[in-house]
């Protein structure tokens, strides 16, 4: 069985833990519903927040959730200098690997709420570097 990676990132409304709990539990399950997870099959999650979050370790969103045997640690995003376009305020992003037969292709990512423009940033930088066949 092969392990794949899934990424997400959401933004917070507030640097508070109840917000960075909340935008944590949305896109983890946006993950689980988007590509059928099952938990068990989990490897590893790591979960980043911009420097601006540090009011609350967004892995305690998975703990409540139920990823209490998923191992996970939490770090921070690079502190790039504006201006940036894909740097964002009060973003939450994750790193799933995730024990599966699917092939990387098929799995699903999630950019939710202010997050989605890293989303537009990921296809303008696919469509740049396509190569006419």
């Amino acid at each position: 069985m092969a392990v794949r990676g899934i990424r997400g990132a959401i933004t917070a409304e507030a640097n508070t833990a109840e917000a960075i709990v909340e935008a944590t539990e949305t896109l983890l399950l946006e993950l689980v519903s988007l590509n059928d997870l099952d938990i068990d099959e989990v490897a590893f999650a790591y979960l980043t927040t911009t420097t601006d979050l540090d009011a609350e370790f967004p892995a305690l969103a998975a703990r409540r959730l139920g990823w209490v045997d998923v191992p996970l640690l939490c770090g921070h995003d690079m502190n790039v200098a504006p201006p940036n376009p894909r740097g964002l305020p009060r973003c939450v992003r994750v790193l799933l690997l995730y024990n599966t037969d699917k092939p990387q292709r098929e799995m699903r990512h999630a950019y939710l709420r202010g997050a989605a423009a890293i989303k537009a940033d990921l296809e303008a930088m696919r469509m740049s570097l396509e190569v006419p066949r």
